[in-house]
């Protein structure tokens, strides 16, 4: 009986009496038991049915007391004599049922299904046929494939396992464990999913509890929704994921994106667009998609530190099934458990890598041609870092010919044989004092991949934010699936890269061509009064994407959304622009704070806005410790630990004072202000609703 495992699994609140609780217990019961009776009789009026079948269906159809929909004895679509047992739509998406009565309990043995010694692989195959039929049908509604499960359930058999994707339960598991679904969808959305399906798989005949299902939902409530065409039912979803917290939005999926997450791709691919446009949405419910079709890990890499764990969390409400056969990482971090399991010893520490790159500098570069081009010593270890070590180059030659993309500053002969000086001597000190810097570990680890022992555990990399990593990385991460079919797949947008130097696929190996480059173009993150201040920030910055290809700095973009307000605040000191902020923050209500954002551009403005917020009393979640979990707290962190978030609020204290301060004519200070413009474009579009922009000026 389902009754009881209900009954368990309701909320009946804490704040009523015993007695209360008690009398509210019985009367759920005794109308779980009038719902079982009236699904009996439902089902014993479904002739043409096995015994199995028509049991299995009384336990479903009380789930149509709670918005399910069943549809029984469906025709397979394109086929004349096979046949869907069931499918079952209901808050937590659509399940394709295949019914079982076998003698002998299954057993899942080597990735095989078995039941009283015989192999019944047939069958699993059979039910992810149609259950492949079911995700194409509702892909043209929005509905990501994660969403669509297969089930084989066993009459009068207690089961609770899984083989691959399929979930195996017994006739009186399914109940609760469908139940126990994390909710997906509304009842219109239910309604219409199911309307749908209706007509993609049509009945052979008549049936008496699939008339049944539908007079039990069709009450007069439910009739004055009326049915959704495609488009409403879009609109819906959109509409809905946009009232919901800013974590539930970042898992919503548009029809258009859903070909993405299933396409089959020959080899590696690339998925890139203008900011707001879902790619990392995208890139999550691929790698969800990958995880249901293979025993294999998939592995979910990204550059900053601070993601992994917040995706982590968006997987595990978009699909909880296979949370755990994904792995996520920053790239760092995976390199250096992938040495530790391999042996190689690290000796990572970044605060004595720079302490060798300053003295090098000190005796090999401040006196040397590079201080007048730029007496930064910042600007040569960027050099070292992303163009030296950060492409793998190990000769002065190689060095002497390579395109230093994304860096303005012309270098003659003479200037690269000072920074290659540079390089040695930092080398030298660095090796001396038996420590690695970041990119020595993932050199490490490219070389340990190269070996090729013990072969990759992942059968499929999604790299989220790829323009933000080295061309070392980006070889290291294609070296553990090579050009395997939808082995590869890079997420990213050159407009928002944010580190110094930059990249082709060309020159890590990878060809995307064959289709396997596609371009979002919808954002469906920013108001348009919002992305305006935005591209007008970086109008004028042109770039160059890791596929070679210029682009101008305002470019075109479909929007979804308009009325968002974007709010200039102008102060004459520093103690007014921050009670300005305050007020802004306090005006928001305790939900309206938990999807809201402070960023700022550095350590230092961090720590000065965490004391003026906490002093304040707002509640502060920092982003280095947010993960993912809706939380009633602002978020606050720097405009680099924002990649790759969104927040219906943001609040940009003293935005301007990082663009353009220096009035300086040379290359090198005009690439470091098209770097803070473009970190600050990242910033801006962080927010979907409202961006407050504060300012200081004096005069």
């Amino acid at each position: 009986m389902i009754i009881m495992p209900v009954l368990r699994g309701r909320d009946m609140g804490a704040g009523g009496s015993a007695s209360r609780r008690a009398q509210e217990a019985r009367r759920q019961e005794r109308l779980l038991r009038e719902q079982w009776q009236a699904a009996r009789l439902a089902a014993r009026r479904w002739e043409a049915a096995s015994e199995a079948e028509r049991s299995v269906a009384a336990q479903l159809l009380v789930l149509t007391e709670r918005g399910w929909r069943l549809l029984v004895d469906r025709r397979w679509p394109g086929t004349r004599a096979a046949n869907v047992d069931m499918l079952l739509v209901g808050p937590g998406g659509v399940f394709v049922v295949d019914v079982k009565n076998w003698r002998a309990a299954p057993e899942v043995s080597g990735g095989e299904l078995w039941a009283g010694g015989e192999l019944r692989d047939d069958h699993a195959r059979k039910l992810m046929a149609v259950t492949k039929a079911a995700e194409g049908a509702v892909a043209s509604l929005g509905l990501s494939p994660v969403a669509v499960q297969p089930l084989m359930v066993f009459a009068g058999r207690r089961v609770n396992s899984e083989l691959g994707r399929i979930g195996l339960l017994g006739e009186q598991d399914v109940g609760p464990a469908l139940l126990r679904q994390h909710r997906r969808l509304r009842a219109e959305q239910v309604r219409a999913i199911a309307d749908h399906l209706e007509r993609v798989f049509p009945e052979y005949e008549s049936s008496g509890v699939a008339t049944a299902a539908r007079e039990r939902v069709e009450s007069p409530e439910t009739e004055s929704v009326g049915l959704f065409d495609l488009e409403g039912l879009r609109d819906a979803a959109l509409e809905e994921a946009m009232r919901a917290p800013i974590e539930q939005w970042m898992t919503f999926l548009d029809p258009d994106q859903v070909a993405l997450v299933r396409r089959n791709w020959s080899g590696p691919a690339r998925i890139s667009g203008p900011a707001g446009t879902g790619k990392t949405v995208v890139g999550l419910h691929r790698a969800a998609h990958l995880a249901r079709r293979t025993e294999r890990r998939i592995l979910y890499v990204t550059f900053a530190n601070n993601l992994p764990r917040v995706q982590k969390t968006f997987l595990e409400a978009m699909s909880p099934a296979v949370a755990d056969k994904v792995d996520f990482y920053s790239l760092h971090s995976w390199a250096q458990e992938f040495l530790h399991e391999r042996g190689v010893q690290v000796r990572l520490h970044g605060d004595k890598a720079e302490t060798a790159f300053s003295l090098a500098w000190k005796h090999v570069g401040r006196d040397s041609c590079l201080s007048e081009i730029d007496p930064r010593h910042g600007y040569w270890r960027e050099e070292i870092d992303y163009v030296i070590k950060g492409r793998g180059i190990t000769s002065f030659e190689e060095y002497a010919a390579v395109p230093r993309r994304r860096r303005r500053a012309s270098l003659r002969r003479p200037h690269r044989e000072a920074v290659w000086a540079l390089y040695e001597a930092y080398e030298s000190i660095r090796a001396e004092r038996g420590v690695h810097d970041f990119n020595d570990v993932l050199s490490m680890a490219l070389a340990e991949a190269a070996r090729g022992t013990g072969g990759s555990r992942y059968s499929s990399v999604v790299v989220d934010e790829v323009q933000d990593l080295t061309l070392v990385g980006v070889r290291l991460l294609h070296s553990l699936v090579g050009d395997a079919p939808n082995g590869l797949l890079l997420v990213g947008d050159g407009q928002q890269a944010v580190y110094p130097g930059g990249f082709r696929l060309s020159d890590a190996g990878i060809d995307i061509r064959g289709g396997r480059g596609q371009v979002l173009r919808v954002n469906y993150r920013n108001r348009k009064e919002i992305l305006d201040a935005a591209l007008a920030i970086v109008a004028e910055d042109a770039f160059e994407d890791i596929d070679g290809v210029r682009t101008p700095g305002r470019r075109d973009v479909d929007l979804t959304c308009h009325d968002g307000r974007v709010q200039h605040v102008v102060k004459p000191s520093e103690a007014e622009h921050d009670e300005a902020l305050l007020e802004a923050l306090r005006e928001l209500s305790p939900q309206e704070q938990a999807d809201a954002a402070v960023l700022c551009p550095s350590k230092r403005s961090i720590s000065h806005y965490h004391r003026l917020l906490t002093r304040a009393g707002i509640r502060v979640c920092l982003l280095e410790q947010y993960d993912g979990h809706p939380v009633e707290a602002v978020k606050l962190g720097s405009y680099l630990r924002a990649k790759g978030l969104e927040f219906k609020h943001v609040h940009l204290p003293c935005h301007d004072a990082v663009l353009s301060k220096e009035h300086e004519a040379s290359e090198t200070a005009r690439e470091r202000e098209e770097l803070a413009r473009s970190q600050l474009f990242v910033a801006m579009t962080r927010a979907r609703d409202v961006l407050w922009l504060g300012s200081v000026r004096t005069t």
